[in-house]
This record gives C-alpha cells, sequence and structure tokens, in this order.
C-alpha cells in the first residue's frame, strides 16, 4: 500500500456544510463589508479557485479571520443541519480497520464543530484532528503531521475540496485528491496539483491501493 497517513479536509469533503455556507454567505457579507452574491452565480464561483473566488466578492485577505471566525459561531448554532456525507462515513470506519493506514483530519472549522458533526464514534477513528487553520494556511499543518508520524511526503495523502487544499499539499510536497462533492467544482483544481479527482467515496479505495 502506497499511502500511510490519509489527511482529510472537513468541510465539503466529509460534511455536506455547502448549503448552509450559502445560505449564510450574504449575511456574512452585509455584516462584513464584501460583496453579496447571487444564487445564479454559485455555479461559477464554485468553478474559480478559492483566492479568485476571494477577488470576485472584493474580500481582503485581512477579513478572512474575522469572517471565518463569524462562519463557524453561526455553524456552531445550526449543527443539526450539516451533516456528514454518508458514504465518507462508511469509508472512514472501513479506514479504520487498516492498520497500515493512518488517518488524520486538518480543517479551518472549530474543534467544537467538527466534533459534533462527526459524533464521537468518527472522530476516535483519526489519530489528529487539528482543527482552526487558516484557509489559506494549512500546509504549516500538514507538515507538522508529517513529523509526528514519521512519515514521508510521498507516503501522504491530502483529501479536500478546495484549490487552497491543493496548494496546501504541494506547499508540504504531498499528493493532493480532489473530491468532487464540495464547495469547488473539479474544473477549479490546478491538474498540476492534483493527483486523484474522487468522483464518489469509493473512488478513494483505488488511490489506496485497497480494493473495494
Amino acid at each position: 500500500m502506497r499511502y500511510q497517513l490519509v489527511i482529510f479536509d472537513f468541510d465539503g469533503t466529509l460534511a455536506d456544510s455547502f448549503p448552509f455556507f450559502v445560505e449564510v454567505l450574504n449575511g456574512l457579507a452585509r455584516r462584513h463589508g464584501f460583496r453579496e452574491v447571487t444564487e445564479a452565480e454559485v455555479p461559477a464561483l464554485r468553478r474559480s479557485s478559492t483566492r479568485d473566488v476571494m477577488r470576485q466578492l472584493q474580500f481582503p485577505l485581512w477579513k478572512l479571520p474575522l469572517v471565518a471566525r463569524h462562519f463557524k459561531a453561526l455553524m456552531n448554532e445550526s449543527l443539526h443541519r450539516v451533516p456528514v456525507f454518508p458514504d465518507m462515513a462508511v469509508l472512514i470506519r472501513e479506514l479504520a480497520h487498516k492498520p497500515d493506514i493512518r488517518l488524520a483530519l486538518v480543517s479551518s472549522n472549530a474543534r467544537e464543530n467538527v466534533k459534533a458533526v462527526l459524533g464521537d464514534e468518527l472522530v476516535q477513528v483519526f489519530h489528529d484532528v487539528d482543527c482552526g487553520a487558516s484557509i489559506l494556511g494549512k500546509a504549516p499543518r500538514l507538515r507538522r503531521l508529517l513529523k509526528k508520524h514519521g512519515v514521508s511526503s510521498a507516503q501522504a495523502l491530502y483529501i479536500g475540496d478546495q484549490s487552497a487544499d491543493a496548494e496546501a499539499a504541494a506547499d508540504a510536497g504531498m499528493d493532493f485528491g480532489a473530491v468532487a462533492w464540495g464547495y469547488a467544482s473539479i474544473e477549479s483544481f490546478p491538474s498540476s496539483l492534483t493527483r486523484h479527482v474522487f468522483h464518489q467515496a469509493r473512488d478513494i479505495h483505488h488511490a489506496l491501493r485497497w480494493p473495494a
């Protein structure tokens, strides 16, 4: 088996939080002074990179920590509306029984939200749950996990749903797998940084060289 450490993103990868994000986005825009979005614009934004979305919304980088904190607080009040993708829950449980794979999670969301959405059973499957990273600053968290687990970057895979995740994996020197069911559509991922494309959860089995 090639990968020894498999690291998952949370929002849009394990948790189906995009509908909630779209619902609260314009409220965040009015509160924090960036451009509101019409429903018709959402598909095009999903085809854009993370940084391009911020530019299109006239969203300065310095506002990111404050807006992210507000979004996490709103989610915390509506956790019952953010489910885990059922097929991903099944996959995580199956991987938990593979002794030669360690699972980790790196997310920009709050630990409290991650634990509440996943539930105790799934959270305990992960060897590490690293939360609170900046959306554009996950690479140091990924490198820290490599060092902690004594795994080379060639033996690690990061699975996420935004171009910023692909950039973080590249900065950490590890392979990246893009999921097709998250915040961004597959067209938004730079092909040069994307080793795998997962159209459904069971596609991840093939990347891990483990037959479903």
